[in-house]
């Protein structure tokens, strides 16, 4: 297939691209290169190439500053991928799109599956959201893949932050009534290539599997017992650690139907968490 990634420079694209170029024709391009909220230049670029499938990596992603940033929140995350939804209309490419957990409101007492209604509580979940209404309004081919609280060694993210605290030995408060499934960026890559070649086309939740969620506490307990850290680690809650944005009490993803589509079986989130910390340099960590 011929395949172009839309925000090559991000987190994921960049654990992503080497694995579609290693068995596609492949193109790539960030906002400096072609802005996906710029229709003219978006479509040029895209009859050009003539893709089989776009996957859209790009997104407006930071939680906190969406709250007073809407506009900017929503241009990439609901007007972009409008864009791109057009644009793969136009020219017959498959889009494949990564929306969020953030969409749902954390009210389930089970973990979402995709066919659950959207209820976001945050400008940020409310503009992937919107994203997720375009796709699907516009495109009858496409993948619209949630995920959830992504880290990776080409970005910034909270395995990061809390191995800088512990480097300069702060104390740490982490927030314990907040469950989720940490997803590393190489496992939802690999996930990735499966489903795109299966031509199962629709909505598919993807994280590494913490059976029923983990905290943010117990994440951050994991990371500094992996690396033989001795740091202080104390429980908070929501309440006490003030936010701008609201977050989700529980937004565990229910990812039975992406294996049972693709045959995808996510990796348990201890071995993702193992595998990533044995590959980064503790000492070259990304600056916030």
């Amino acid at each position: 297939m011929k395949v172009v990634v839309a925000g090559s420079k991000g987190m994921l694209a960049q654990d992503l691209i080497p694995l579609v170029k290693a068995e596609h024709e492949t193109f790539s391009f960030d906002i400096d290169e072609v802005d996906i909220t710029n229709k003219e230049s978006l479509f040029e670029f895209v009859s050009t190439i003539r893709p089989d499938i776009i996957i859209n990596c790009a997104a407006y992603t930071l939680v906190d500053d969406a709250e007073t940033h809407r506009e900017a929140a929503f241009r990439v995350n609901a007007h972009g991928v409008q864009q791109l939804a057009l644009a793969c209309k136009e020219f017959g490419s498959i889009l494949c799109h990564f929306s969020t957990d953030y969409v749902f409101d954390g009210k389930n007492t089970r973990p979402y599956r995709p066919d659950d209604e959207p209820n976001p509580i945050s400008v940020y979940g409310e503009s992937k959201q919107a994203g997720e209404v375009f796709v699907q309004s516009i495109l009858n081919r496409y993948y619209l893949i949630r995920t959830s609280s992504l880290y990776g060694k080409n970005g910034n993210n909270f395995v990061y932050a809390i191995l800088r605290l512990a480097k300069n030995n702060e104390p740490l408060r982490v927030v314990q009534d907040q469950i989720t499934s940490p997803t590393w960026t190489v496992n939802l890559a690999q996930g990735v290539m499966q489903l795109i070649g299966s031509g199962k086309f629709g909505v598919y939740h993807l994280t590494d599997r913490t059976q029923g969620g983990i905290s943010w506490f117990e994440f951050a307990e994991e990371i500094l017992k992996l690396k033989g850290l001795s740091t202080k680690i104390e429980p908070t809650t929501s309440r006490e650690f003030i936010s701008p944005a609201k977050r989700p009490a529980c937004s565990v993803l229910d990812t039975t139907s992406f294996t049972l589509s693709c045959g995808y079986e996510p990796m348990p989130w201890k071995e993702s968490l193992k595998q990533f910390l044995d590959i980064i340099n503790t000492r070259q960590l990304p600056m916030l």
